[in-house]
């Protein structure tokens, strides 16, 4: 479509039908009564923007950590001894036999 038939043919049609002159009732004083009401963002709309903005390269870091660890496979070499490690921590408290309370 040609652009600058459509621009014509817009601006036309807005001619056409001109803005109405009646305004409502005391509308400026409305409006300016508002103003001094409206609330402007606080610290906490301020903070939980920056944090929802940091949000994304923290996830993209954990991803591209995750998936380095997971490509370089060292993550297998120590599953067996934090598996015993683990099995000595749990049965530590059931071993001390000279605990008393």
């Amino acid at each position: 479509m040609n652009l600058a038939d459509l621009h014509r043919r817009l601006i036309a049609a807005a001619r056409a039908c001109p803005p109405s002159d009646r305004v409502p009732y005391a509308f400026e004083r409305r409006i300016m009564a508002r103003l001094p009401h409206s609330s402007a963002p606080g610290l906490w709309a301020g903070c939980a923007r920056l944090l929802w903005r940091a949000a994304t390269p923290c996830v993209a870091l954990a991803l591209l950590l995750g998936a380095w660890t997971w490509s370089s496979g060292a993550w297998h070499e120590t599953l067996e001894p934090l598996e015993a490690e683990l099995e000595a921590a749990v049965y530590a408290a059931a071993d001390a036999e000279g605990d008393g309370w």
